[in-house]
């Protein structure tokens, strides 16, 4: 329907040509037999046909207007939103693939790098399958259609008039591949800008911790300096392409008018064949001009495509498998796990094996490196292991369905992300049924932060910024431990998440917890004797081996490692 829209509005833009030409021929007829029948009442009669005549010229190119501007309306809606539709599609397809890769992915991209494939990439091959689709075809009905007229007219002059688009094409080319190039270097620039300035922000308490704003401004100047230099010759660039393409078009318009005016001279052509010409050199100038631009964004589409296709190709590192969970309890079993990050070949894990039943809480302790961040990649499913198998109610994890799966874990991790949002809606951010605000309060009662949210004057509604940069850190540990235990999982997993909080407060929590673990399958992931000490059973990491478990008491007899992380934490402490 594009391409059918696009003829017919090209049609009505020739056909005014066509009109102009004959109006002036019936203007000058006109003259020469107003001039003969100078003095007599002849005259008048003529003048009068001769003003009723143009204002029905008028009329018809006003039609003719009219008409091509409903066409090209026509012609928009459909090449245009359809590229607008493809745009849409593109993006959901992306996220969707974002949201099915797994963990290992995103451990190796960017940020930056996985935004422009959603943002400028789609952008590009949406101004392919729009603009650049719908100006070609422009150009090669509007050309066609001209060239035949023009030859119809009158062949040499044709010729003539055609002569200097070629020339304009190439050098329209060059410039835009020029353009090109320019707007690639300052989109770069601006994008280097952008990440350092979102950094700056993000760290902006170690900046100032440091003093080091000073620096960081120098910084800044240096790289908005080199973002200046460069757009400035984009500029320049630009502003000279706009006259040079006037110069052309004037130059093409002066070789019309003397070639033309030759083969009036000899009785080939009117004046209003000259007009017609002109109005054509202009109709087609601007299309061919616009080559240079659509070949460029061709070019940029077909590597933002490639780009998008080779993104879209990529399989996920763990996929669902299609067993049901139970949701009432959950035991779990490690059966000789191992794991070994393959960038970098560090044994994260080696042969560990255990188990934990349904509603029983077992506690994992061990130095940094000891493993305990790759156990949790394991429970949450982020990584499968290398060797042997994760049983979940007796049921390999890799056939589990992984939403259903995930959906009753309470994890609170290590590194807290809080949404830009506010504190009731960060709670509830694990629900997917309607909440009361007597639920959101009652997890952050359990997580020992309702009285911190109480004292804030938007109280629950707080906006929490970036990150939750305006929470402190144990704050923010808090609303995550009530983001997890709001859900009522079936699993709740610990990772080291009450290490910003003060001892008193710690005691706090884990007393609130003791109640809601019970019936529970409990992980609490910690390097604090005082997180895992109460747990059911206890297992003791070091260099992604189990070198002890057992409860607290025994492991305090057995005098290994334990016991001298024991002594270490609490040196005031006789021997149990």
């Amino acid at each position: 329907m594009g391409v059918v829209f696009v003829t017919v509005s090209n049609l009505f833009g020739i056909l005014p040509a066509q009109i102009t030409r004959n109006a002036l021929d019936v203007v000058v007829g006109n003259i020469d037999a107003v001039k003969l029948f100078e003095g007599t009442g002849i005259r008048s009669m003529l003048l009068k046909n001769l003003s009723f005549t143009i204002f029905l010229f008028g009329c018809i190119l006003i039609l003719m207007a009219i008409l091509k501007g409903v066409f090209m309306f026509l012609m928009r809606q459909t090449i245009i939103v359809m590229s607008r539709l493809v745009e849409y599609d593109q993006k959901n397809e992306i996220y969707h693939q974002y949201q099915s890769l797994g963990f290992e992915f995103y451990s190796k991209e960017n940020t930056g790098d996985l935004m422009n494939r959603i943002s400028e990439d789609v952008g590009r091959v949406r101004m392919y399958v729009g603009p650049a689709v719908m100006y070609t075809i422009n150009l090669v009905v509007m050309f066609t259609l001209i060239i035949w007229s023009m030859v119809n007219v009158n062949a040499r002059l044709a010729l003539w008039v055609l002569l200097p688009i070629p020339i304009i094409t190439f050098i329209v080319y060059k410039v835009q591949d020029h353009i090109s190039k320019r707007s690639e270097l300052v989109q770069e620039k601006l994008s280097e800008i952008s990440v350092f300035i979102q950094e700056v922000f993000s760290g902006i308490r170690v900046v100032k911790s440091f003093s080091r704003e000073t620096y960081f401004q120098s910084d800044y100047d240096k790289r908005s300096e080199e973002y200046k230099d460069v757009s400035m010759h984009l500029v320049k660039v630009n502003a000279l392409f706009m006259p040079s393409m006037l110069l052309l078009v004037g130059l093409s318009t002066i070789i019309t008018i003397y070639a033309g005016s030759m083969e009036v001279l000899n009785g080939r052509l009117t004046i209003g064949n000259i007009a017609e010409f002109v109005i054509y050199v202009n109709m087609l100038t601007w299309p061919v001009a616009s080559m240079g631009w659509v070949i460029s964004i061709v070019q940029r589409a077909s590597a933002s495509q490639r780009r998008i296709d080779e993104f879209l190709d990529k399989k996920p590192n763990v996929k669902s498998g299609q067993t049901s969970v139970n949701k009432e309890e959950m035991s779990v079993r490690f059966n000789h796990v191992s794991v070994t990050y393959p960038n970098s070949n560090i044994k994260a894990l080696q042969d560990v094996s255990f188990e934990v039943k349904a509603g029983q809480s077992i506690g994992v302790i061990g130095k940094t490196g000891a493993g305990k961040s790759t156990l949790v990649q394991l429970l949450l499913r982020f990584i499968d292991p290398d060797t042997g198998t994760l049983g979940i109610n007796n049921t390999d994890l890799r056939d589990l369905n992984l939403r259903e799966y995930r959906e009753q874990i309470g994890s609170v991790p290590q590194d807290v992300f809080l949404f830009s949002d506010s504190i009731a809606n960060n709670i509830s951010f694990g629900l997917k049924t309607d909440f009361t605000k007597d639920d959101v309060r009652w997890a952050a009662q359990q997580a020992v932060i309702d009285e911190n949210i109480q004292q804030f004057p938007e109280g629950y509604e707080t906006i929490v910024g970036e990150r939750g940069i305006t929470l402190s850190g144990g704050q923010k540990q808090r609303v995550s431990i009530a983001r997890a235990i709001i859900k009522r999982p079936a699993m709740l997993i610990f990772d080291d998440c009450l290490s910003a909080v003060d001892t008193v407060t710690e005691e706090r929590i884990l007393n609130n917890l003791r109640t809601l673990m019970q019936g529970k399958t409990t992980f609490l992931i910690s390097h604090r004797i005082s997180t895992v000490k109460s747990a059911s059973h206890i297992i003791v990491l070091e260099n992604g081996r189990i070198s002890e478990e057992g409860t607290h008491e025994s492991l305090i007899q057995k005098k290994g490692i334990y016991y001298e992380m024991y002594q270490s934490q609490n040196p005031d402490a006789d021997n149990g």
